[in-house]
Formats: structure tokens, C-alpha cells, sequence
């Protein structure tokens, strides 16, 4: 735990956390240059042991330029029209400052969940697909919705935003990462016994373009049987 702080610490002072925002309209980013990368070097930080090696994996001179790379996507949750909001990549670090897991799936899949440094209901995953030829890769967030009650009571609700690297159809989700995002839902965050319960989830294409969907379709609140972890890749 110590540990985990000081490394939330150290990103919180790199990264200073922005005020949240609801719904709007998306900005616009110019389009980067995506070189190819070969992000094999992940697993190394899947388990075994235990649920992986999740600070080590945050702290890697790799992730940083990773999460460039491939988070590229406007956002307009974390922030606020006035001062800007955060580019994509420096959301899903406030998101995962505070490391949780990293679990693999079917020798093919990886996820790395964490929260946000000294507010844990905010919370982000971040879902790896490596038997594509280009990586899948996708960030989701849990937000607060300011306007229903407080984290810390069973009535409060939260938006879910999902941020993949390339288009997905709304009606054609990935079961692995359906699978995943229940498995995620399912546990309530750091230091508390509250399930939260998503009330919107959100979709946002390459480009920023938001597509409300269903929170059931990616799989927000309907995990019903214990989780089970696959063994890491080899």
C-alpha cells in the first residue's frame, strides 16, 4: 500500500489532476502519426505472480510513450471547456495512478485496471488485444456524475466512457472485452464495499465521436458468477 502511494504520489506530481466535466461536445485534435510498436513487452507484467507486477508496470520508461501512441482520442470528460481538457493519454495516467491489477486472459488478452490518486471512485481500465496484427487497444473510465449522490453511498451513479484505438460497432463489441468490463464492474473500488452502478456508457469513436450505448451491451454491472483469471502468455 505504501508503495502504491508513493507511486500515485509521484504521478500526481507530474500530472496535476483536472476538475471533471459532464457531456460535451467533442474537441478537435489534429491526427498523429501512429510508427508501428511492438507491445509484447506488456506481458512481462502479467501473472504470475499474484495479479501482475502493477507498479512496476506504471513505472515502465515504456508506458508513458505507449499510452501516447495509442490514445490519441478526443476527450471531454476529464477537464472542463474553460481551462481545456486533458489529452487522452494524460487521462487514462490520472486514471490508472493508483495501480489495482493487471490480469491476462486466454494467453491473448491483458487488462491493467487502477484508480485515481486520492479519489478512487474515479477509475480506469486499460484492455490490451494482442492477437490482432494491429493491437486493440482500449481505455474506459468510471465518472461520477456529480448530480446523483455521494461515492461513499449505494445510490450514487457513474458514466462509463470507452475509448478504443480503432472503430468498434456498438452492435459488435468483443466478447473478451464485454467479458472483461463485468469482471471490472463487478468489484467496487479501493476501500470501499459499494458496487458502483452505471447509469450511462459512452463510446467514443477514434475521431471523438460519441455513440451512447447501453451500459449491459459492454458489459457494466452484469457480472453474476466469481471471476476467474486465465494463466499469463507465455
Amino acid at each position: 500500500m505504501i508503495i502504491r502511494l508513493q507511486l500515485a504520489a509521484a504521478l500526481f506530481a507530474l500530472a496535476p489532476l483536472a476538475m471533471h466535466a459532464q457531456i460535451s461536445s467533442p474537441q478537435t485534435k489534429k491526427d498523429k502519426k501512429q510508427p508501428k510498436e511492438n507491445v509484447e513487452w506488456l506481458w512481462q507484467y502479467s501473472p504470475p505472480p499474484a495479479d501482475g507486477r502493477e507498479n512496476q508496470l506504471v513505472l515502465d520508461q515504456r508506458f508513458r510513450p505507449f499510452l501516447a501512441q495509442y490514445l490519441t482520442t478526443p476527450q471531454t470528460f476529464w477537464g472542463n471547456p474553460k481551462t481545456g481538457y486533458k489529452p487522452l493519454d494524460e487521462t487514462a495516467l490520472d486514471f490508472l495512478s493508483v495501480p489495482e491489477k493487471v490480469l491476462a486472459d486466454e494467453n491473448r488478452y491483458l487488462s491493467i485496471s487502477g484508480c485515481v490518486f486520492r479519489f478512487c471512485p474515479s477509475r480506469g481500465l486499460l484492455w490490451v488485444d494482442l492477437g490482432l496484427a494491429h493491437p486493440l487497444i482500449v481505455f474506459s473510465a468510471i465518472d461520477w456524475i456529480k448530480d446523483s449522490k455521494t461515492p461513499n453511498e449505494p445510490g450514487a451513479e457513474y458514466t462509463l466512457w470507452v475509448f478504443p484505438n480503432h472503430p468498434i460497432d456498438p452492435d459488435h463489441i468483443p466478447a473478451a472485452l464485454v467479458h472483461t468490463v463485468a469482471r471490472w464492474t463487478a468489484q467496487p473500488p479501493m476501500g470501499s464495499t459499494v458496487i458502483q452502478q452505471i447509469r450511462n456508457a459512452i463510446l467514443v469513436d477514434p475521431d471523438g465521436t460519441p455513440h451512447p450505448i447501453a451500459a449491459a451491451a459492454i458489459g457494466a454491472n452484469t457480472f453474476t458468477r466469481p471471476p476467474t483469471e486465465q494463466k499469463a502468455h507465455p
